[in-house]
């Protein structure tokens, strides 16, 4: 179904540790959404000059309710945008478009499904986790941040999942070290089938490569949520183009808000990401603009 413009109403905000939890009475929205799809929000107010949207990825929805159906998303204070977004309060309104974004697939049949998650990029790993073992599927976490007070869902995780493994920068809570250091040992452990992953790029690519290594290189297969820049939402801008491997082997400029934000992994071109590869379809007539 198409996403939706509506004007939602902030229900709650909560502190999670190094972050906020903002919940939206959005109606429309909620009853739509799928496990790694995101929500465009206006930032600054009517009367603000900040034109361009924010994207965040959707933790949690609720479609029935007291106030209606609800989208919680997750957020740190990085710009003017979201210090705007964190100075409302209970009733403010805020201007949503969702959902938008290609979500995770999910198994025809049970699998063992490992979930990598950093920092505050894991909480659409949740909402995946549900639909998951609704099909039967085991769920293990793997969550990784650069310290104790970043890691997001540690509580949740351990409910919801056969077992979870933490990392830390600092070794703060956890193993000490990145999540692909851990990857390895939990694949083998779980006999696992797929990865899905969100978080930082370099995180993702990281991820990818413990997979496709798995198993003496037979490797499994990988879903990653990519983290790029995302001015519109709606794949006008071409802000957040990425290359990308399609079904025909050509390499194209994907558009993460609408080609993804779900790519298989093994699709992405790793190597060059930032760039437009000689060989990517339409990149000599770019050259000539």
């Amino acid at each position: 179904m198409p996403a939706v413009q509506v004007r939602g109403e902030v229900l709650s905000m909560k502190q999670t540790g190094a972050y906020l939890s903002m919940t939206l009475v959005a109606a429309g929205i909620a009853e739509q959404t799928r496990p790694g799809q995101f929500v465009a929000l206006s930032v600054g107010g009517e009367d603000g000059s900040m034109l361009l949207r924010r994207a965040f990825s959707i933790h949690q929805v609720a479609d029935r309710g007291v106030y209606g159906g609800t989208v919680e998303f997750v957020f740190a204070v990085h710009g003017k945008g979201t210090a705007w977004l964190a100075s409302r309060h209970p009733h403010d309104p805020i201007d949503v478009v969702g959902p938008l974004g290609r979500p995770f697939a999910l198994p025809k049949d049970p699998a063992n499904c490992v979930l990598v998650g950093g920092g505050y990029g894991a909480a659409p790993l949740f909402m995946l986790a549900d639909g998951l073992r609704k099909r039967g599927c085991r769920v293990d976490f793997v969550l990784g941040a650069a310290s104790m007070d970043r890691l997001f869902g540690a509580l949740d995780a351990k409910r919801m999942a056969a077992s979870v493994a933490f990392t830390t920068d600092d070794g703060s809570y956890g193993e000490r070290g990145r999540v692909s250091d851990v990857l390895p040992d939990v694949i083998d452990r779980v006999h696992a089938d797929v990865v899905y992953a969100c978080g930082p790029m370099p995180m993702l690519e990281a991820v990818y490569a413990v997979a496709a290594a798995a198993y003496g290189g037979a490797g499994i297969p990988t879903q990653v949520a990519v983290e790029e820049s995302m001015a519109c939402g709606i794949g006008v801008c071409m802000t957040c183009v990425l290359p990308v491997i399609g079904d025909d082997g050509q390499t194209r400029m994907a558009r993460s808000c609408v080609d993804g934000p779900v790519f298989a992994g093994d699709r992405i071109r790793w190597d060059a990401l930032g760039t437009v590869p000689a060989d990517t379809v339409g990149a000599a007539a770019m050259g000539q603009m």
